[in-house]
């Protein structure tokens, strides 16, 4: 299985970025494609908790637009997760969603509601023989830099 790529340029390029990859464990991955898969053909969305680089923790929030091309985290649960994640000493490393129709990529929207230059966005799209698939990014005024993601046992 290999639904993530490696980045493509370099630090420099956005001076939001702090990390050239993001390191997500396969339990992780898991369960970011579960979510993914059963939102289908919602988007699905959530958070990513942990140190930079690192993924520690995956908190799934409901999408309560309940849309095919578009997510809002729902308040209650979003800050909730932010909470707990603040609470263990981590950050928001990531924030993730997917695009049920592909591709893994940000859209204009996507790009336009980007408040948290530092975390990576990961945007997931099914991919051949059900297997999703993710990419990472830093969005940071309106620029698009992709970061890559490592599974990890």
């Amino acid at each position: 299985m290999a639904p993530l790529l490696p980045a493509r340029g370099s630090l420099a390029a956005n001076p939001g970025m702090t990390v050239d990859k993001l390191v997500v464990p396969r339990a992780h991955w898991e369960i970011l494609s579960a979510h993914a898969a059963r939102c289908w053909p919602e988007e699905a969305c959530g958070l990513l908790g942990g140190l930079p680089g690192l993924v520690h923790a995956v908190y799934l929030v409901e999408n309560s637009l309940h849309s095919r091309t578009a997510y809002l985290m729902a308040p209650a649960d979003q800050v909730g997760a932010m909470i707990d994640i603040e609470a263990r000493g981590w950050e928001v490393v990531g924030i993730f969603h997917s695009h049920p129709a592909g591709p893994e990529t940000p859209s204009a929207s996507d790009i336009a509601q980007a408040y948290y230059p530092e975390a990576v966005y990961v945007i997931l799209a099914p991919g051949e023989g059900g297997v999703w698939q993710g990419r990472g990014f830093f969005i940071a005024a309106g620029t698009v830099q992709e970061v890559g993601l490592e599974l990890r046992e």
